[in-house]
């Protein structure tokens, strides 16, 4: 998740989203702020400006603790995990750092554009109610899970990129694909350490039939249906060259759904 699928959900319960809130103004947006703001100081600037446009709002202060709790969620993992002595081998350490640091930073904004309605960090359950017991004494299991929030936190995502279109606002749009791109990134890499680790021998940096996708988060990898339509023998291609060429977007349910596995 991130500032982009937030506006997304806005839009849902509120028309008036873009006038509501002064920087994200579809005549402006990223173009003035951009050549005027540094990149670190944006996400303050968009919390304050969501923080005040939407103190009364309940539907809006609920999309965003929706937002929240799945930040919640992703950065406690990380933070436990790059703090455990002995789980990380020292030459992955700095993928796991940066993912981490980018979640605490998703957290922060969130708190900020909330203010005292943010709703309280839930207690977790990182073993997903047993399913992955040794998650922070075995590195594999910790790989394992953390790509299935990684691959989680894209579809969340995806499942927006409707609504997001649906704004005709293109710089919005642009910026929100490049965020979109390097969240996917760090998913793929996540999958090729599998792989280079011998986790899942064979996966791939992209998603292959439900190869390295614990079915007890999510077990939908091998989906041919897009559109509605079953792709499977119609395009003549192989059922893993079609679940190749596209992912699933989940819903706000889908997604809490497999949060829940992972609370206390």
């Amino acid at each position: 998740m991130n500032i982009f699928n937030i506006i997304s959900e806005l839009e849902k319960v509120d028309a008036d989203v873009h006038e509501r809130l002064g920087y994200y103004s579809r005549r402006s947006l990223f173009n003035t702020l951009g050549k005027k703001v540094s990149a670190f100081a944006v996400p303050a600037l968009v919390a304050s400006s969501i923080s005040k446009a939407y103190a009364a709002t309940p539907a809006a202060i609920d999309v965003l603790n929706y937002a929240l709790t799945l930040e919640y969620l992703e950065n406690e993992f990380y933070i436990k995990g790059n703090g455990t002595a002995n789980l990380i081998p020292a030459t992955d350490k700095p993928v796991f750092a940066q993912i981490g640091k980018h979640e605490t930073q998703h957290v922060a904004f969130l708190l900020a554009a909330l203010g005292a309605k943010a709703v309280a960090k839930p207690n977790f359950d990182f073993t997903g109610k047993g399913a992955f017991a040794d998650v922070f004494t075995n590195f594999k299991t910790f790989a394992v899970v953390s790509h299935a929030l990684e691959d989680t936190g894209v579809r969340a995502y995806k499942g927006q990129a409707g609504n997001l279109m649906a704004t005709e606002d293109k710089p919005l749009l642009e910026y929100a694909l490049q965020i979109h791109s390097v969240e996917a990134r760090h998913a793929s890499v996540v999958r090729r350490l599998l792989n280079t680790k011998g986790f899942v021998p064979g996966v791939k940096g992209w998603i292959t039939l439900n190869e390295g996708s614990p079915a007890a988060v999510y077990a939908g990898d091998d989906n041919t249906i897009q559109g509605g339509v079953n792709i499977d023998g119609i395009s003549g291609k192989s059922k893993a060259a079609v679940t190749e060429a596209f992912d699933e977007p989940l819903t706000k349910e889908q997604v809490l759904a497999i949060a829940t596995l992972f609370l206390a």
